[in-house]
């Protein structure tokens, strides 16, 4: 059963402490909250709340279970009320946030059948929560996909933990596929007993699930998790 902060109104938000925002691109920032005894499930998200607590957005959470930081990667949106006040934060002031909740569970069948991890964007961060959770539990491959290099967030651990292929659709690099994620669908290790986890912008989790499907993979063993629409 996963675990809450004790005595706590679930109608209402908690309050946390803002430890740190890195900032990886104009656009793209890392979110440190000090966890102050609040527990999750890797794959939950939580909503954050505006300045005047009347807006909240929800994001899935980045960082361990056992690490004494919660860890958000959020996407800075044009005229974004809550991504851009949190942005904003310094250190020592307060957040609203929401319990966890969620129902996407990357690796739940990583006892008895592979995986693999596949995303875009922010959407690395359901990953990102596992791979820091369970570091022996490794994926049998990870795609991901970003813009700029600089918004591949996590991708020197990934490449440590595990067998991952960056494709980076906005710049070249030498060495990096450059072209969107799909480009490389056919790098993704098919078998019918592994389970895929997609996690990030509609259009992607749509083409790859179907892709996915069309290549006699199981429905139930797609995983999807969207994290925003492509029209953003």
């Amino acid at each position: 059963m996963k675990k809450t902060v004790e005595n706590h109104n679930i109608e209402e938000p908690l309050i946390l402490t803002v430890k740190s925002v890195i900032n990886y691109t104009s656009s793209l920032y890392e979110l440190q909250l000090d966890k102050e005894g609040y527990e999750f499930t890797v794959g939950d998200c939580a909503a954050l709340y505006s300045a005047d607590g009347k807006t909240s957005r929800p994001y899935s959470i980045a960082s361990g279970t056992n690490e004494p930081v919660l860890r958000f990667i959020i996407r800075k949106m044009p005229d974004g009320v809550v991504s851009t006040y949190l942005g904003n934060l310094r250190p020592g002031k307060k957040v609203q946030i929401s319990l966890p909740f969620g129902w996407f569970r990357p690796g739940q069948n990583r006892a008895d059948s592979p995986f693999v991890f596949i995303a875009t964007g922010s959407g690395i961060a359901p990953f990102l929560a596992f791979m820091k959770s369970y570091p022996k539990s490794k994926p049998a491959y990870v795609l991901y996909g970003v813009k700029t290099l600089p918004e591949a967030v996590g991708y020197g651990n990934l490449k440590r933990w595990s067998n991952v292929d960056l494709a980076v659709s906005r710049e070249k690099i030498k060495g990096i596929y450059n072209g969107r994620l799909t480009g490389l669908l056919d790098r993704i290790p098919l078998d019918k007993q592994t389970h895929y986890y997609l996690c990030g912008i509609d259009s992607m989790v749509e083409e790859t699930g179907s892709w996915l499907e069309k290549q006699g993979i199981d429905i139930t063993s797609i995983h999807r998790e969207v994290f925003f629409n492509a029209e953003e």
